[in-house]
């Protein structure tokens, strides 16, 4: 059995209705992002994850931002309950899928509310963002459901961006890279390095030096070389138009099996 598997859902027809927060709307062309999509997975499939396509859910326009439906850590698939109400019958699908593969399910509940794309793992330390989708109650809920198995959760605010991954996320040796524009409280993070474009602040860690990052941030791409990592480069700009990036477009879940 692959040791990486990433959860993934197709695009919505009606993705352009998606929800914008802190962006102006732009047109969506969504034939392109079906394309840039199908890039995407390729990027992941191309570098050993096996892909499982939750079931579309074509009436959520939002929904293939899959990561906002599911935390995991460990064998632990903690079910969310978005911050905004037009995007918790997302959920249903995610949960099928989490659970026929063997995860132990447990839910966010009102009051809380918790978007994945809030939630960053360096390690054991698990960052929750507190911020316009997620909740204090959420927070608690996180640690509830992560500290018993080992995690550490730290709360960090956000303020300047949708979710706290919008601001930062990090690198295979464990150090956050954001934006500094973007990213509320800095040094909250033991290690954190700033890169130039706020698109450069969205790494997925595809194994050893390589990382997906978006074809939008090419100054960050010439530093994260100098580092000696490998950036592998997709094109997500219909998603970003959306406030989306790499790290929302799938759920990746080595947790279960390495």
């Amino acid at each position: 059995m692959p040791s990486k598997k990433a959860l993934i859902r197709r695009p919505s027809p009606r993705l352009a209705e998606g929800l914008v927060t802190h962006l102006e709307r732009e047109a969506v062309d969504v034939g392109l992002a079906l394309k840039q999509w199908e890039g995407y997975v390729e990027a992941l499939r191309t570098h050993g994850w096996e892909t499982v396509e939750v079931d579309p859910a074509d009436n959520c326009p939002d929904s293939v931002f899959v990561e906002d439906a599911v935390v995991m850590y460990r064998n632990v698939a903690l079910i969310t309950r978005p911050g905004a109400e037009s995007r918790r019958e997302e959920t249903a699908g995610v949960e099928e899928t989490v659970a026929r593969m063997g995860c132990s399910v447990n839910w966010i509940w009102e009051p809380g509310t918790l978007d994945g794309g809030d939630v960053l793992k360096v390690g054991d330390t698990v960052y929750v963002g507190r911020g316009g989708r997620t909740n204090a109650a959420g927070v608690q809920q996180v640690r509830e459901a992560f500290e018993p198995l080992g995690a550490r959760v730290v709360a960090v605010p956000v303020s300047k961006v949708l979710h706290l991954k919008s601001a930062v996320t990090a690198l295979p040796d464990g150090t956050v890279i954001g934006h500094i524009p973007k990213v509320d409280r800095p040094a909250l993070f033991p290690r954190f390095l700033s890169v130039p474009e706020e698109a450069g602040a969205h790494v997925v860690l595809l194994g050893g030096p390589k990382l997906l990052m978006a074809a939008s941030a090419p100054r960050t791409r010439e530093l994260l070389e100098s580092l000696g990592y490998e950036p592998v480069v997709v094109d997500i700009s219909e998603f970003e138009k959306l406030e989306g990036c790499v790290t929302c477009l799938s759920v990746r879940m080595r947790e279960l099996y390495a």
